[in-house]
């Protein structure tokens, strides 16, 4: 069954609580950057300094598809705006797809997940490039 542990009402929830939410990706990648010294070489030289690293790195999120919270770490990019978008596990650089759309999501959160093997998923500007530094798309 669904666990809805970390679902958000949209509509009574708290406005702090859904804004760090929508921060939480950004921030586990700064973390990573921080402690992790994660720093993709199309993202250009690393700054030694830290505000300078910031900087750049908000400039990366601000031009990436915004993701939209839907359960606990699980997120749905919000852009291209249109059908089939995948679902996708964001925590800090360990990012990992979750279903290749919102239906394929909720089918394997009911079912297992190695019930049927997932199908293509569609090409997210950075997402998918997240996805395939973690491995875990081709």
């Amino acid at each position: 069954m669904l666990d809805c542990t970390g679902a958000f009402d949209w509509l009574t929830s708290d406005p702090a609580i859904i804004q760090e939410r929508l921060d939480w990706p950004f921030e586990g990648f700064w973390f990573a950057c921080q402690r992790n010294h994660v720093w993709w070489p199309e993202w250009g030289n690393k700054s030694p300094i830290l505000a300078e690293q910031y900087e750049r790195l908000r400039e990366i999120f601000t031009a990436a598809p915004k993701l939209i919270p839907l359960i606990g770490h699980r997120y749905i990019p919000e852009d291209p705006f249109e059908r089939d978008n995948p679902v996708l596990s964001v925590y800090g650089t360990d990012i990992i797809c979750y279903g290749a759309n919102l239906l394929d999501w909720i089918e394997r959160e009911l079912s297992g997940w190695h019930v049927k093997p997932l199908p293509q998923i569609k090409e997210i500007t950075f997402w998918s490039e997240a996805l395939r530094k973690n491995n875990a798309i081709p």
